[in-house]
């Protein structure tokens, strides 16, 4: 024999037979409910009548439906988390306050870049509303921002809508136009001009596509009024230098009258100023920038952030704010004050106390909630330069969106590498272009709202806020005066009481809240679980489950591999056969005595291999016929034997 063949025979006889002895799927399954600890399984095969066996296997399948619907309910708890929340009394850190004025820029120092707008605004006001202040003291703005901006101002202008007809008035200039385009309706009635068919708005356009237009009406003239003119105001701030806007905003000095925290007195150098584009120069106290923060061992108003705010309403801009006083935002140090969602206002001539209540949560990540931990796994670039939470990601997601559909940044947000601010000048489309882009953003059809994620951890403080009148009538004339000669005015001349707001942010107290969440099921009692269930309804344990893995996937699979292979196998051998002319020849289990392969070794010949050896060629000799080797098979547990698991038993 080839020495391949040798090596197989000599496996064949030391190595038991590979897989199940199982020659059908049928026996298989036989065989396991006889040998099995579940009982169920065989009650099926021992019970006797027709009614008792359906029963059974009516009983064990239901069993094996609650086992397969519990251990589902186990997965589903697995990823599930409880909340628990602990309280404790310890030294605080004071988190950062952001103080902004709600009139971002000095009006006085405005009207040279406004003067055009202002003019426009209220000559439509006068059209309106029969508005009107006499002659015009507004000065002539510089030449760059009056040629530019009375072009933008006719292409642009306000419109009267009569009962959503499609056409329109110039407020301006009292002509018609026809409108094109679809019409966004975006506020309720709040104020009407007393005929409330009448609806002002304003129409953009494509400037590559005359026929894209739509229009944006407004049951009330003043907020039709105010988005209009801050549409144009963000056009000419764009184009102004940072530097200069810190000029035409409001100092430090400006703002800020007193100051005291933690019974101490504080001024300026407490305080950090950013830029902010909506609201000009913000401060924050305590933002932590210089490596320290400052905290607090003892609750109450006493020994909080005391300031008095001068706010100058006489220098507010009419047509961009309506209303008078500051916009506070308490906020953690590496969090971005987004003063502008919700930043809280405080009343002019009031004394607002704000008491907080501390608390830090923990949300449990992936499998359990869809929480991000640093906000690097979100495909947004943050361009606030703080960490990560919700509203930058949707921020930076909307303006990177303007940037790639509009060519150009929104002005409230910051600026992407490389981009720079939207204006009329060099973006004549960029009006349009962004109120579409805002009107996909609130339907939720640019996609931010699936792309940004909750961050995992978070600070919050809970705020509280009472008011009083400030100062009181009796108190009134002095105060204002020692005000006044702090701003360092005459002390003949003194303050307006609405000019100044009175602000006090505290901790009620010191009770910090950590609200955690936990896994509600660990693996040691997943499994346990699991054991429960499987015992409860199957009698059934972990060796139980080793065993059914075995014998229904392990076994069955073997058995139809091999009948698999076993008919290929026949296949090509009978095509082989075919092709060369041959008769076919015995199978395995046709062959007896010296034919059974069992009977090759490879040692010397004994009596047994002697009788297998060539006859003459001449004649055959007499000799005794060899035993039937298949009659000594040893009998198997199955009513057939497949051809390959043989020879062990005629060996």
């Amino acid at each position: 024999l080839a020495p391949g063949k040798k090596i197989t025979a000599r496996l064949k006889r030391t190595l038991p037979v590979r897989g199940p002895q199982a020659p059908t799927l049928s026996e298989l399954m036989r065989w396991y409910c006889l040998n099995t600890n579940t009982h169920g399984c065989r009650r099926i095969v021992v019970s006797r009548g027709r009614l008792r066996r359906l029963l059974w296997i009516l009983l064990t399948l239901s069993a094996v439906g609650l086992i397969l619907w519990q251990c589902a309910e186990l997965l589903m708890n697995y990823y599930s988390a409880s909340v628990s929340v602990t309280v404790q009394f310890q030294k605080l850190p004071f988190p950062a306050v952001t103080i902004c004025n709600i009139n971002p820029y000095k009006y006085s120092a405005m009207k040279d870049y406004l003067s055009e707008l202002d003019k426009e605004t209220k000559k439509a006001l006068e059209t309106f509303y029969g508005f009107s202040e006499g002659k015009s003291k507004v000065r002539r703005s510089v030449d760059e921002w009056n040629s530019t901006g009375s072009d933008f101002f006719q292409q642009i202008p306000l419109l009267k809508v009569e009962d959503f007809s499609r056409t329109a008035t110039e407020l301006h200039s009292g002509q018609k136009r026809k409108i094109e385009g679809r019409v966004f309706h975006k506020d309720s009635s709040i104020v009407n001009s007393g005929d409330s068919n009448d609806i002002i708005g304003f129409q953009l356009c494509d400037t590559n596509n005359s026929s894209e237009c739509a229009l944006y009406t407004f049951s009330s003239g003043v907020n039709a009024i105010q988005e209009w003119y801050k549409l144009h105001y963000m056009n000419i701030m764009a184009q102004i230098p940072l530097e200069t806007k810190e000029k035409l905003s409001y100092s430090a000095d400006d703002l800020l009258l007193t100051c005291y925290f933690d019974g101490l007195s504080c001024d300026k150098r407490h305080f950090t100023r950013f830029h902010h584009p909506l609201h000009g120069n913000c401060y924050t106290f305590n933002s932590g920038e210089n490596g320290t923060i400052l905290s607090t061992s003892t609750g109450g108003s006493e020994y909080g952030l005391q300031v008095v705010l001068y706010i100058d309403e006489a220098d507010y801009n009419p047509f961009l704010v309506t209303s008078t006083g500051a916009k506070i935002m308490v906020h953690d140090q590496n969090e971005y004050p987004f003063i502008e969602d919700i930043g809280t206002e405080i009343e002019t001539a009031a004394a607002t106390s704000i008491g907080m209540h501390f608390t830090r949560s923990r949300k449990l990540s992936k499998p359990y909630s869809d929480c991000t931990e640093t906000g690097a796994d979100i495909p947004v670039e943050n361009l606030y330069n703080k960490s990560y939470s919700l509203q930058i990601c949707l921020h930076s997601c909307f303006q990177k969106a303007m940037v790639d559909s509009c060519g150009c940044a929104q002005y409230a947000q910051p600026l992407p590498a490389g981009a720079e601010y939207c204006n009329y000048k060099k973006n004549p489309n960029w009006m349009y272009c962004y109120y579409r882009l805002h009107e996909k953003f609130v339907k939720e059809q640019l996609g931010c709202q699936q792309i940004c994620k909750d961050a995992c951890s978070f600070k919050e403080w809970a705020l509280t806020t009472s008011i009083a009148q400030w100062p009181s009538t009796v108190s009134e004339d002095w105060m204002l005066r020692v005000l006044s000669w702090d701003k360092g005015q005459n002390l003949n001349k003194k303050l307006n009481k609405t000019d100044l707001a009175n602000l006090m942010v505290f901790y009620k107290d010191l009770n910090e809240r950590f609200i955690s969440e936990n896994p509600a099921n660990t693996l040691v009692i997943l499994l346990s679980n699991f054991g429960g269930q499987l015992g409860l309804w199957m009698s059934c344990s972990v060796v139980c489950v080793i065993e059914i893995i075995e014998v229904f996937f392990i076994d069955s699979l073997s058995i139809v591999m091999r009948r698999q292979w076993q008919k290929a196998k026949k296949w090509w051998n009978n095509r082989k056969r075919g092709s060369s002319g041959k008769a076919p020849e015995a199978s395995d289990v046709e062959r007896q005595g010296h034919d059974n392969p069992v009977c090759i070794d490879e040692d010397l010949p004994t009596f047994t291999t002697a009788l297998r050896l060539p006859l003459p060629q001449d004649r055959p000799l007499p000799r005794t016929p060899p035993p039937n080797y298949s009659t000594l098979r040893l009998e198997t547990a199955f009513a057939e034997q497949l051809p390959d698991t043989l020879e062990l038993g005629q060996h």
